[in-house]
């Protein structure tokens, strides 16, 4: 074969491009943001699919692709809402400001508007500074650290600011003095703006009485007396479980439980109360094959019970197991297997969740239906959602062994 001629002089040859290796953080990263329960309606997929790209590109450029917690890393769709609760408050500081009305207005949502300076929109002269708009980064932690409402707002409100040793004394600060001595008709306003409140550092304490609350998803810092304390949260508890017998209205019970857990939530509640609404919802969710909360559930409950504070761990455990066999996710499923200890593997739901697995590893079909028939606890909810894809398989597994034993009798 000819030799390809050596490129002239002068002219640069291309390295060939290194490939990746993502770690395998990285990969559980990107397959989480992208799981169905994780998903929200509120961020759109290519949004959200363009601020995972960034926040992989960041940690890449920053060399910590291999140190970053990636388990503990909010997913993008989360880290976009977070921006926009920052909008948020940060727009209702300056409202409070301007209006002069000294409280906070829970109703207020993030708006849009034209900026008379930068030609775009408040939002993003907020979320993206001059500053981090180089190509000069200084770190993954630029991108996903904001500065406070009351820097923000400090800043925007002192936009003739001086910084030179002889302001007090200079041309430009004399003129500037006269011209608002004429526009205040020569004297001097005595009206010093308020500070921006600074959203809370702490837990919220509520303060409400009423057992039932619908869910708002919260667009600025929680109020106490819109949030009930534990010993409500307990009645409600009570009051929904009977609901739910008598009526069992799923559209309102989910509105009820969601709205619990967000009380919860904010008031930074975790003990094994918080543990049993989780789990009833979980459960709730399974009956009505509602797979979007009970991941939401799902997910809560495995850091719950990372804590020891009780309810049924061995439950949900074999719950996700047969999860991840409904989606065929055989990492997710290995990593669940490998956390498994020898005491865990001999419980009744573990064990029958393990040999589903196992079964539909051999293709042993009989036993797979048989344990289909005595599923423990709620499983029964999940297998109901692959048990027509394993029947089929089955099916198909078994016309083809029938044709393969006509071919020697002559008869195919």
């Amino acid at each position: 074969m000819p030799q390809q001629p050596p490129p002239p002089p002068g002219v640069p040859v291309e390295a060939p491009k290194k490939k990746i290796e993502w770690p395998e953080p990285v990969r559980n990263y990107v397959r989480r943001s992208f799981e169905p329960g994780n998903l929200t309606a509120e961020v759109p997929r290519p949004e959200m699919e363009a601020k995972l790209k960034q926040t992989i590109s960041a940690a890449t450029d920053s060399n910590t692709l291999h140190t970053l917690d990636w388990d503990n890393l909010p997913l993008p769709q989360q880290m976009i809402l977070e921006e926009r609760r920052q909008i948020a408050w940060q727009q209702q500081s300056v409202d409070m400001h301007v209006g002069g009305t000294g409280y906070v207005n829970t109703s207020l949502t993030a708006k849009k508007r034209k900026s008379q300076e930068m030609g775009g929109s408040d939002e993003d002269s907020i979320s993206t500074p001059p500053w981090r708009n180089t190509n000069n980064h200084n770190g993954f932690e630029d991108r996903i650290t904001f500065q406070s409402p009351k820097t923000a707002f400090d800043k925007r409100q002192q936009p003739f600011q001086d910084d030179s040793p002889n302001k007090g004394t200079s041309k430009f600060q004399k003129n500037l003095e006269k011209r608002q001595r004429r526009f205040d008709g020569g004297y001097k306003s005595s009206y010093k703006p308020s500070p921006s409140p600074e959203p809370p550092s702490g837990p919220v304490v509520g303060t409400c009485q009423v057992l039932e609350k619908q869910y708002f998803r919260l667009t600025a810092a929680p109020v106490p007396s819109q949030v009930r304390p534990e010993h409500i949260l307990r009645q409600t508890l009570e009051l929904l479980k009977k609901k739910w017998k008598k009526e069992g209205n799923y559209s309102y019970i989910c509105d009820q439980f969601k709205s619990m857990r967000q009380d919860l939530t904010v008031q930074r509640i975790k003990n094994e109360f918080t543990v049993t609404v989780y789990e009833i919802h979980a459960r709730i969710a399974l009956e009505k094959g509602d797979l979007g909360e009970y991941n939401q559930c799902q997910t809560q409950l495995r850091a719950l019970y990372a804590q020891n504070l009780g309810g049924s761990p061995v439950e949900f455990k074999a719950y996700r197991i047969l999860y991840f066999i409904h989606t065929s996710n055989r990492t997710a499923l290995n990593d669940v297997l490998a956390d498994l200890t020898t005491a865990e593997k001999e419980e009744t739901p573990i064990k029958h969740a393990l040999d589903v697995r196992s079964s539909l590893a051999l293709g042993n079909y009989h036993r797979f239906f048989r344990l289909y028939l005595d599923t423990p606890n709620m499983g029964a909810y999940l297998m109901d959602m692959f048990v027509v894809r394993e029947r089929l398989a089955a099916l198909s597994n078994m016309c083809k062994a029938y044709v393969i034993l006509l071919i020697p009798l002559g008869l195919y």
